[in-house]
């Protein structure tokens, strides 16, 4: 049986709530504050609930409270409040020193039974739940120091090291054909087709964590096989239509092998992501040969990648409630952007002329 302990110095209250409670729990009394202490400091690994008295003399219920917070004891045990106070304020500082509910003087059975066993069972749920929940925390944690040591280990490795070497080449071997294009764009139509171009490599934890999801061993050579972004590029253009007429002549280069089109501009994903997304295998010339590396590069218009860049951050900041509403407010943005990037299209066609 679950061990309760009441705490109240009128001893009819004792023996009230021991005659409802004694059939289905083993009961402890305490006439007074510092008995109650004491009680807890002897039961506290037994004890599931206490029924608490506010108005005791010397150590009143507050101070009791006061002490089962300072030594932990109210993360393992549920606290009830028994009480002639109706005063709702008085209720009100007791649910946030911590108390799981309140009983009023003078006490009606059921209520004092139901109250009692509803109590326990929710703070039983919650602490079996707080304790799964570090147990998937620290296997996480264990996790992630697997990844991490796994990744180290590739990292140090001289294969890698020149794979990751060759991935550099084809990004800046990209990056000088958009360059080219761009200062042809200059030179014919006096404006830039983009503003800016963004790179990175997958670092070798990220790497490390992608075969593990697609179910291939961290070997070398899958990262290669397996791996379609481990170089990636992301080209800012100003108008929508910069974007295709870049990426259309990108592609059209005879050394230059398309394996892979998404086009989240034309169907955009359902959150309201917009970009253009290309895998291509491009050439790299080294020293005694020339290789086919595989690179992502993404297309977006400033307003894209603006709402983009935002909509990550937000997506992994948790502690807000109304999820549906902030997904609505942020699908609504993104439809006012597309506007707003067409309609600047526009504006931009009226100043050029069409051959913009």
């Amino acid at each position: 049986m679950q061990k309760i302990l009441i705490v109240d110095d009128v001893e009819v209250n004792r023996e009230l709530l021991r005659g409802i409670l004694k059939e289905d729990y083993e009961i402890e009394m305490a006439e007074n504050g510092r008995q109650a202490i004491r009680k807890l400091w002897e039961y506290h690994d037994e004890i599931s609930a206490v029924l608490l008295d506010l108005q005791m003399p010397d150590i009143d219920g507050f101070k009791v409270i006061a002490e089962m917070k300072e030594q932990g004891f109210m993360d393992r045990i549920a606290l009830l409040i028994i009480s002639s106070e109706h005063a709702v304020e008085v209720e009100i500082q007791c649910f946030q020193l911590g108390a799981s509910d309140f009983i009023h003087k003078p006490f009606e059975a059921s209520i004092v039974k139901n109250r009692v066993r509803n109590t326990i069972e929710l703070f039983r749920c919650k602490n079996q739940l707080e304790q799964k929940v570090e147990e998937q925390a620290a296997a996480l944690e264990r996790q992630s120091q697997i990844i991490r040591i796994q990744a180290e280990r590739l990292s140090r490795e001289k294969p890698f090291h020149n794979l990751m070497m060759e991935y550099r080449a084809v990004i800046m071997e990209i990056e000088t054909r958009l360059k080219v294009l761009n200062a042809v764009f200059s030179e014919e139509y006096n404006r830039n087709p983009f503003e800016s171009i963004k790179s990175r490599l997958k670092t070798p934890e990220s790497i490390y964590k992608k075969l593990e999801r697609k179910g291939h061993p961290a070997l070398i050579e899958n990262i290669s096989a397996y791996i379609a972004d481990v170089a990636g590029l992301r080209v800012i253009c100003s108008f929508p239509d910069d974007i295709y007429r870049l990426a259309e002549l990108l592609i059209k280069q005879d050394d230059i092998i398309l394996l892979k089109r998404k086009d989240y501009i034309q169907k955009p994903k359902r959150n309201g992501y917009r970009s253009l997304h290309l895998i291509l295998n491009v050439p790299i010339f080294l020293p005694d040969e020339k290789k086919y590396r595989k690179a992502e590069v993404q297309f977006r218009t400033i307003a894209m990648d603006f709402w983009a860049s935002l909509e990550h951050k937000l997506k992994y900041k948790k502690d807000y409630d109304d999820t549906d509403d902030i997904e609505r407010q942020l699908k609504d943005c993104a439809d006012s952007i597309e506007a707003l990037d067409y309609q600047m299209q526009e504006i931009r066609d009226k100043i050029y002329g069409s051959n913009g």
